[in-house]
């Protein structure tokens, strides 16, 4: 039974993810810069989201409603990671279903995220859960970090 996904608000919550995140997010140093981060990024409009199961969290999802001339009003998805060891378990889809009805909400036209293209089981999974790939997302580093 999959049980509700909440906003993750509190510092001590944020802080909390941080082990998850950081499967996603391998080059965020520690837990302390990375409650920052999200802190900044919230005043921004980004919002953090995540499935737990008895106390532990186990599912995140990051993201933020924009506007471009592009997609019009969109919802883009910053971050998505599972557990390694509840994947496959419907978490990952429960996530996207969760922001697609916050999107509706907010009469967004379209659903954005990125995925690496050395990620074939993450592109997998979004072409199950109907995204399509438009096209290729390129990237300049100009802090000479790479931040895959």
């Amino acid at each position: 039974m999959m049980q509700s996904i909440d906003e993750i608000i509190e510092n001590d919550d944020i802080e909390a993810v941080y082990p998850l995140m950081s499967i996603l997010r391998p080059h965020l140093s520690n837990a302390e810069a990375f409650v920052a981060q999200v802190q900044r990024q919230a005043q921004a409009g980004y919002r953090l989201s995540g499935f737990r199961r008895n106390r532990r969290w186990q599912g995140l999802i990051g993201f933020r409603l924009s506007e471009n001339l592009m997609y019009g009003k969109f919802l883009y998805v910053d971050d998505l990671v599972v557990e390694p060891s509840s994947q496959n378990c419907g978490i990952g889809r429960n996530l996207i279903e969760y922001v697609r009805k916050y999107a509706r909400t907010f009469d967004c036209a379209n659903l954005v995220l990125d995925t690496g293209l050395y990620m074939p089981y993450a592109q997998r999974f979004y072409y199950r859960q109907g995204l399509l790939a438009k096209g290729m997302h390129f990237v300049e580093s100009l802090d000479g970090v790479s931040h895959a």
